[in-house]
């Protein structure tokens, strides 16, 4: 199994290098599409020019002397879809059990730039995904978001410019997860608990950062007095401190895990008494509830469309949840939390406009702008337009539509998946092997007749 594992790696790394070979510095024409732009509509029979990773021109009949062209003979072009819940590309487990604080921990120490997954989002037009710690603990580790350059380091991964983001989680998870040794609960076992669990946290990186200052006000005096004052001691560093300030300074923007109404309405109210930036509930299954508070306090929700019942915090809630929120003015982003449902999520955008009532313009934000507003990438990717990243996906029929599949997908202006191509590669590849296979039968029937 592991050396079927390791072939395969082999193979689908070699596609990327292969697929890389449209350089992003090269111009690239997508030609006769149809272009989803999410900000302005769509243009049937339309252009798109790229170069550099960036778009340079979207209309008709454009016309670009030396750039590769790419007929799509009528195809739909999408913005990348963006994911913003995943726990793809990480090596090893996504939660950290051993405390139950663990702000300290980073996503980015543990990337893994060979992960299969990877290959496998882009098969489903997805290009940004933010990946993030699990939901064992009230406050864990920090998040990254990634765009999805397959074949690259892991720094080439890494989304410039995208803030950081530290996870948080209500609810069963982290009630459930702290049992420590011999089977011994540690606090906190009830919901209140997780909750003082992190304002505890809070009013200590207050402190330690009021010390720090403190310190640094004594050293200024020190330096300024040329020895006339001592110097002081600084306080001990304490990285989990340190990051759980990074949070109340806001240079980390706050995911939060949580599926009850009651929960989210609670620590809405704590982040706006501490000056939190509260970005999102996580899977917020019962958001549809709390619209009007969620709106007003401008956090977004980044859900599932028909996946609840799995224990008993997940069954209040409805399949066209979702929909709901989003025509209540919530910012909704669909996620996956699942590497096969990241493939398939405009499957999942579409069942939105089906049972939900969103129109197609609607539904397609809910994978583009949405989740990049949620990201906080907005500026750079989730429409097609001049300036944005070249991050696009092509689908041989509308991405609603239910038989559509993925033809190609686009990173900075770079094709990292070309359907056909792949296709090729392979039919060769089982051609070579078969090839090879018969040769070694030959010679092995040859053997034995000399014998």
């Amino acid at each position: 199994m592991k050396r079927y594992m390791n072939t395969a790696i082999a193979f689908f790394w070699a596609m990327g290098l292969l697929l890389t070979g449209l350089a992003a510095d090269k111009p690239l024409l997508l030609k006769n599409g149809n272009i989803i732009t999410v900000s302005g509509g769509t243009i049937e029979g339309g252009d798109v020019l790229v170069q550099a990773g960036k778009i340079v021109q979207v209309g008709k009949d454009l016309s670009a002397p030396g750039a590769e062209t790419i007929d799509l003979k009528g195809q739909w072009v999408m913005p990348g879809i963006i994911d913003s819940h995943a726990h793809i590309a990480v090596e090893g487990d996504v939660n950290e059990m051993g405390d139950l604080i663990t702000s300290e921990v980073d996503v980015r120490d543990v990337i893994n730039p060979e992960d299969m997954m990877i290959y496998y989002a882009l098969t489903g037009g997805v290009t940004t995904i933010h990946t993030m710690h699990g939901s064992a603990n009230p406050i864990a580790g920090r998040g990254v978001v990634l765009k999805l350059r397959w074949g690259k380091s892991a720094d080439e991964l890494i989304f410039q410019g995208a803030p950081l983001t530290s996870k948080w989680a209500l609810g069963e998870n982290p009630k459930q997860s702290n049992l420590g040794g011999a089977g011994k609960a540690r606090y906190p076992k009830s919901r209140m608990g997780v909750e003082a669990a992190i304002r505890k946290e809070f009013e200590q990186a207050k402190d330690y950062v009021r010390h720090w200052q403190e310190y640094e006000k004594k050293l200024k005096a020190s330096r300024a007095g040329k020895g006339k004052v001592p110097a002081p001691l600084p306080p001990r560093r304490d990285y989990r401190l340190e990051g759980v300030a990074d949070i109340l300074s806001g240079k980390l923007w706050v995911r939060c895990h949580a599926y009850q109404s009651e929960e989210m309405l609670s620590i809405m109210r704590l982040c706006k008494e501490y000056g939190v930036k509260l970005a999102c509930f996580e899977h917020a299954l019962e958001g549809y509830r709390i619209t009007n508070e969620l709106v007003a306090n401008g956090v977004g929700i980044s859900t599932f469309v028909d996946f609840w019942a799995y224990k008993w915090e997940a069954y209040n809630t409805m399949p066209h949840g979702a929909a709901l929120a989003a025509r209540r003015g919530v910012l909704v982003a669909l996620n996956s939390d699942d590497p096969e449902r990241m493939r398939r999520l405009f499957n999942d955008a579409a069942k939105t406009v089906r049972f939900g009532g969103l129109s197609e313009a609607e539904a397609i934000k809910t994978l583009t702008i949405n989740p990049a507003k949620i990201l906080g990438v907005d500026k750079k990717v989730g429409t097609i337009e001049p300036g944005k990243d070249a991050d696009l996906a092509v689908f041989s029929r509308h991405p609603l539509d239910p038989y559509t599949v993925c033809q190609m997908t686009i990173v900075d202006g770079t094709v990292y998946f070309d359907r056909a191509k792949y296709l090729e590669e392979r039919k060769k590849a089982e051609e070579e092997k078969k090839k090879e296979a018969e040769a070694k039968a030959s010679k092995d029937k040859k053997t034995g007749a000399e014998v």
